[in-house]
């Protein structure tokens, strides 16, 4: 039987379900395939249940200094099979979530294993799909005008250092684990790596980071990544740079890892490794062979501005793509994909105005250019910096570390980039995106009322600080 789509969305992640209500929502016959479960890596393997286990980290943290706060507590306990249990229940939550809103749109779900047909008896151009049933139901034929592939990706290996997910870890296996190590090595210092290792040393576990770089989290603000380096060896957690790791060996009770670090060989034992080094694009299998669609070097779908690959039907959105692999992202590139095909006016994603965060202890959260990339790119900047020590609201929340720094372009005034480091960015990084958005000078942002006490005042003091009119600093 042939069921005919004016859209299937390969990949029922963050970006194919929300394309999928999209498409709905514009009246179009829509099917998602997805060989697993619906909300994809973000939901079950990656975003939700990484915060689930930061947050129960965040509250054993703050109960065991509860004395700082005249609070006596006795007989502090971690129950790590409560952690994922609790863990467990906001993702089956979210996922029966997820599928009420495919019945509210009349979006069809496939289980099972979606492949790219090349020219056939079904239609003159490639793009059918065959879908494989995992129960060894017979294959379904799917017939659309357009598909959008967003299979995301997968933990990236190192060579010669392969998962086995008892003892070399990927995140994936780490959100698996029933018991904690006493140790752990973490070999990558980006945004996953640091996020684990922050947790992990909250509920107790001895932390080694090893990142290849000259500093963690190398993408973002050179004194962003300063203070991280700064506030978690203050809190005892182990990270060296400039570290190339070469190869780890398990056996029953440790894993050896072997690198070099200035100029000689060094050796890390821990109970178990964490490999935290970057994802690579699910594209094997789909039949990607049967199209004229093409690979970046690095293995991720080539598209436009509007994620049309070279198929001018077949698009392309989320982690398989490259780019910032972001559940937001992908989200948002899923839009506008649908919008595209539906001839709806929708502009290219601007991507210098996507919020990023890091959601360890202290959070982080950066939009737009850093300070090195303005000056590469060629601007004169001018800079505010304002410490959380002087924003009353974080002394009474009893965290005073960390920044918000405000980056604008010292001719036109124009707004470059914002990055914060401290309690609760995460949440307020979207004043800074919005300011962005509306194209908002740092005097507009400093002269919008922060209510008093909030953190939020700190905003309207970095911004004011830009030009050395900050109030309290």
């Amino acid at each position: 039987m042939v069921r005919e789509y004016d859209i299937v969305i390969l990949g029922g992640g963050t970006g194919g379900y929300v394309a999928a209500i999209r498409a709905s929502q514009l009246g179009l016959k829509t099917a998602i395939v997805e060989k697993a479960e619906l909300g994809g890596t973000c939901l079950h393997r990656g975003c939700i249940p990484s915060k689930a286990l930061l947050r129960s980290a965040e509250i054993y943290r703050q109960t065991k200094e509860a004395a700082a706060f005249g609070i006596h507590t006795t007989d502090v306990r971690l129950d790590f099979s409560g952690v994922q249990q609790r863990k467990e229940k906001i993702i089956d939550q979210l996922h029966r979530g997820v599928q009420h809103l495919m019945e509210k749109g009349k979006i069809d779900v496939f289980q099972g294993y979606g492949r790219i047909l090349g020219p056939s008896i079904f239609s003159p151009t490639a793009g059918t799909i065959s879908v494989e049933f995992t129960d060894g139901s017979e294959n379904e034929i799917l017939l659309p005008k357009n598909v959008i592939v967003a299979t995301g990706s997968s933990p990236r290996a190192l060579p010669g250092i392969e998962f086995d997910e008892s003892k070399i870890l990927s995140s994936e296996g780490a959100l698996a684990l029933q018991e904690l190590p006493e140790s752990i090595t973490i070999i990558g210092g980006g945004v996953i790596g640091i996020e684990w290792a922050s947790m992990l040393h909250d509920l107790g576990t001895k932390v080694t980071v090893l990142e290849y770089q000259d500093r963690i989290l190398p993408t973002e603000d050179e004194h962003i990544s300063k203070e991280m380096f700064k506030q978690l060896k203050k809190r005892g957690i182990v990270i060296h740079t400039n570290v190339q790791v070469e190869n780890a060996a398990a056996d029953e009770s440790k894993v050896t890892v072997k690198a070099q670090m200035d100029g000689e060989q060094q050796v890390f034992v821990s109970d178990k490794i964490l490999v935290s080094v970057g994802r690579t694009a699910n594209v094997g299998d789909i039949g990607l062979k049967n199209t004229d669609i093409q690979l970046s070097e690095q293995g991720f779908i080539q598209t436009n501005a509007f994620y049309q690959t070279n198929e001018s039907h077949i698009y392309a959105i989320g982690d398989c793509i490259g780019g910032m692999q972001l559940a937001h992202v992908a989200s948002r590139e899923g839009m506008i994909a649908v919008e595209h095909i539906a001839d709806v006016q929708t502009e290219s994603l601007d991507y210098s105005m996507v919020p990023a965060c890091v959601y360890s202890f202290p959070e982080t959260a950066s939009v737009g250019l850093t300070e090195a990339q303005a000056k590469a790119e060629g601007y004169t900047v001018k800079t505010g910096k304002m410490s959380f020590q002087a924003i009353g609201k974080a002394l009474v929340y009893g965290e005073s570390e960390g920044f918000v720094k405000i980056i604008a372009d010292e001719k036109t005034n124009d707004l470059l980039g914002v990055h914060m480091i401290g309690p609760h960015v995460t949440d307020m990084i979207s004043e800074a995106a919005l300011a962005k958005l509306l194209d908002a000078t740092p005097w507009e942002i400093g002269q919008t009322i922060h209510p008093h006490p909030t953190l939020s005042e700190i905003i309207g003091e970095a911004a004011l600080a830009v030009d050395g009119e900050q109030i309290h600093g």
